[in-house]
């Protein structure tokens, strides 16, 4: 089970409805704790970080060099 279906089956057992879209929980989850600067920060330093990782490290994420390289271009500011 992915983590939305955990905070579905959750939401059924407290009797709340449970059409809650992925987007909103990521937001909801995020808003209180980091401000958006502390957002584009993080995204910075993990955009970073895809470059050290080794083959190896890229294949257990899912990733080939290529996707690394291409998403550690890409500007802070854009998802």
């Amino acid at each position: 089970m992915n983590g939305l279906s955990d905070v579905r089956l959750t939401l059924a057992q407290q009797g709340q409805p449970h059409d809650v879209s992925p987007r909103l929980l990521v937001g909801a989850a995020y808003a209180p704790a980091m401000s958006r600067w502390t957002i584009l920060l993080r995204r910075l330093s993990t955009r970073r970080g895809l470059l050290k990782l080794n083959a190896q490290q890229l294949a257990d994420i899912g990733l080939t060099r290529a996707e690394a390289l291409r998403e550690a271009s890409l500007p802070f500011w854009k998802l």
